[in-house]
């Protein structure tokens, strides 16, 4: 099972802007932005961190987002704490970036609140603690968090008893969630359940299907379990 892993420099916002960017939306933006407005900078910001209209640049995607994230962008202290947690632009400091995600995440920003998590999870800037994990887990999931990462770790707390009373069925309901995203870690998962018929009745034909789902999205994983299946 894979857990808790933080999205690569905030792909998760990354729908803020458009794939393509032109030099003139690059200027424009950069114009607005030091004019002091937060959401320039947070644009300006991720064309650095992405090389959309301009050379790709951390540090100056960092400098960006610290002038986004003072004035309270919840986006751009979740991309900030990401720099942080990945050490793109600065030296990897979990303590910094849990510092940043919290500042999101209380604000009732999803994307953060399943970094802050995984972060409490996993025990790094923060003393582990697998009820704290679940908390905010739970908190973006009943946001709906897009991606559904807060769904899966939930399946994964529950699936291996981390923090909770090890329950397959609710494991097996948070990776159903996240699966329904799109999220190819949880097809495989819920794949495996399915399979194994664990807090659900063995049922081949699903675990076939979710795993071929996660195959498709190009999951190593369920590449690997789909060719035990006949016919394949």
């Amino acid at each position: 099972m894979k857990i808790f892993s933080i999205s690569i420099l905030c792909l998760v916002l990354y729908s803020f802007i458009c794939n393509t960017v032109n030099s003139q939306t690059f200027n424009e933006e950069k114009e607005a932005a030091e004019k002091g407005i937060a959401e320039a900078q947070f644009n300006l910001a991720l064309m650095y961190a992405k090389g959309q209209g301009v050379n790709q640049d951390f540090t100056k995607a960092k400098l960006w987002f610290e002038k986004a994230a003072a004035q309270g962008l919840p986006q751009a202290q979740t991309c900030l704490g990401t720099l942080y947690a990945q050490g793109q632009g600065v030296k990897q400091d979990f303590a910094k970036a849990k510092s940043w995600f919290e500042k999101a995440a209380t604000q009732g920003f999803a994307d953060a609140q399943t970094c802050l998590g995984t972060l409490y999870a996993q025990g790094q800037g923060v003393k582990q603690d697998f009820t704290k994990a679940k908390s905010w887990f739970e908190k973006a999931a009943a946001q709906g968090e897009r991606l559904g990462k807060a769904h899966f770790n939930l399946g994964v707390l529950y699936y291996e008893g981390l923090g909770v009373k090890q329950d397959f069925a609710k494991a097996k309901f948070w990776f159903e969630e996240s699966a329904k995203k799109g999220n190819a870690e949880a097809q495989y998962n819920l794949g495996i359940i399915y399979a194994e018929g664990q807090g659900v009745k063995q049922n081949l034909a699903k675990a076939k299907a979710w795993l071929e789902k996660a195959a498709e999205k190009g999951n190593p994983e369920a590449q690997e379990a789909i060719k035990k299946f006949p016919n394949n």
